[in-house]
């Protein structure tokens, strides 16, 4: 312990909205008051970005009709996805993949143009730009489950006919598609997994020392 940690109540809370966010898929209506929204946002907000680039924008989808243009873009990309899959095309039409006709609030996450101005970390490695993006929103994600709010990220769409729906500048990227809102339950475990579509990994075999493939001694004992 040091004495910069957290107590031991505040630390416990850390963790219970680390493993239990769930990526939510069934929502049930609602609203989202304004104040609680901008908190969230601002917990967003909040990510680490490399060379504090903060390559996040957020918008926020407030027409019905919009809406259901960004539900139709992502049902014509599950059936493509279904005929991607093959064998588990039926398992995966069987699949709840997203709320956004449900949850009470859509937010579409996009990276700006203009981000090749930021070398600063992404010299090498320019894809940190969506790296940062992504811990923006899970930022948003542990937040909302704190709030006791349900939140799914969808990345099943067209990114271009995305871009073209939102009226996107050219070189701005959609990212995700976040449904936020309150649920009835959170799923025990993650949905995929509830479903038999894939399994956690054990830990353990993801840890290497030193080098890759050499097992690490941090779960020897």
């Amino acid at each position: 312990m040091t004495d910069h940690a957290f107590s031991a109540t505040e630390r416990a809370a850390v963790y219970r909205a680390i493993f239990e966010r769930r990526d939510m898929r069934h929502f049930s209506g609602g609203t989202v008051a304004p104040e609680l929204l901008q908190r969230l946002l601002l917990a967003a907000h909040h990510g680490p970005s490399v060379g504090f680039m903060q390559p996040w924008r957020f918008i926020r989808i407030t027409q019905t009709a919009l809406r259901q243009q960004l539900h139709d873009l992502v049902e014509a990309e599950r059936v493509l996805t279904a005929q991607a899959l093959g064998e588990r095309a039926d398992d995966f039409m069987r699949l709840k993949v997203q709320g956004l006709l449900d949850a009470a609030e859509v937010l579409a996450v996009v990276l700006p143009n203009g981000r090749e101005q930021h070398i600063f970390g992404r010299r090498t490695l320019p894809q940190m730009d969506l790296a940062s993006s992504a811990c923006a929103i899970q930022n948003l994600w542990l937040a909302a489950r704190a709030e006791g709010l349900g939140m799914g990220w969808v990345s099943l769409f067209d990114p271009l006919a995305l871009a073209d729906t939102l009226g996107l500048p050219e070189g701005a990227e959609p990212i995700a598609l976040l449904c936020l809102g309150p649920v009835e339950k959170f799923y025990d475990q993650p949905m995929l997994q509830q479903e038999n579509w894939a399994r956690r990994e054990a830990l353990a075999g993801l840890v290497y020392d030193d080098t890759w493939g050499q097992a690490s001694n941090l779960f020897s004992a």
